[in-house]
C-alpha cells in the first residue's frame, strides 16, 4: 500500500508542478485578492486532478480514444478562456489604478470569493484532457504493478490528489506574498499587467 501511496504521490507533483497558464494565473489571482481566495482556486485545481486520477485508474485507457477527437477544440476553449481572464484581470487593474482602490474583483464586478475561485480554477482544469491521459499513461505504464484493489485505488487518487494540492497551495502562497511585495499603485498595476501578459503567452502556446 505504501508503495501505491508513493506511486499517487509521485504521478501528482508530476502532473502538477510544471507551471503553465493555470499556475500562472492562480499566482496572478492570489496576489489580487488574498491567500485564502487564492486556496480555494488551488483546491479547484487539485481536486480536477483527483478526478482525473479517479477516471484513469477506474479505466482510463478506455478514455483516450474517446478523448483524441476533442483535444483540439478543449486546447482551443482552454487558451480562449484564459486570454479572456488575462484581459479581463489587466482591464481590472487598470481602472483600479485609475480610481486608486484596492483591487478585490475578478473583473467581472462581483467579489471573487474562495467558492467562486474554486469553481473557476476547477473549470479551467477539467477543459485540460491530458490530465486524465497523462495519469493513464502511467497505470497502463506500470502493467501488473498498477492499483489492483478498490484499496490501492484509492490510495492512489487520495495521494494524487494531495500531492497536487500541496504544489497548488503552495503556488497560492507565493502568490500572497507577491501581493504585499509591490509597493504602491503602479507596483501593482505593473505586476498586474505583467502577470496577464504572461498568462496570455502561455496560452497561446497550448495552441500552436
Amino acid at each position: 500500500m505504501t508503495a501505491v501511496f508513493v506511486a499517487g504521490l509521485v504521478a501528482g507533483y508530476g502532473i502538477a508542478i510544471p507551471i503553465g497558464a493555470v499556475g500562472v494565473y492562480l499566482v496572478a489571482v492570489t496576489a489580487r485578492t488574498g491567500w485564502r481566495t487564492g486556496a480555494g482556486a488551488a483546491l479547484g485545481i487539485a481536486t480536477a486532478d483527483g478526478l482525473y486520477a479517479l477516471i484513469a485508474v477506474l479505466g482510463g485507457a478506455a478514455l483516450v480514444p474517446l478523448l483524441t477527437p476533442v483535444m483540439a477544440p478543449l486546447r482551443w476553449a482552454s487558451a480562449a478562456l484564459l486570454v479572456f481572464l488575462a484581459a479581463r484581470g489587466a482591464l481590472t487593474a487598470l481602472r483600479t489604478h485609475r480610481a486608486r482602490e484596492s483591487a478585490t474583483s475578478d473583473g467581472g464586478g462581483k467579489p471573487l470569493t474562495p467558492s467562486r475561485a474554486y469553481l473557476t480554477f476547477l473549470g479551467l482544469t477539467v477543459l485540460n484532457p491530458m490530465t486524465v491521459i497523462y495519469f493513464a499513461a502511467l497505470v497502463l505504464a506500470t502493467g501488473p504493478s498498477a492499483p489492483p484493489t478498490t484499496t490501492a485505488r484509492a490510495a492512489f487518487v487520495l495521494a494524487a490528489t494531495l500531492a497536487s494540492a500541496s504544489w497548488q497551495l503552495f503556488l497560492a502562497t507565493g502568490g500572497a506574498l507577491l501581493g504585499r511585495g509591490p509597493a504602491g499603485p503602479r507596483g501593482r498595476l505593473a505586476t498586474a499587467l505583467l502577470s496577464s501578459a504572461l498568462i496570455t503567452g502561455l496560452a497561446i502556446t497550448l495552441v500552436v
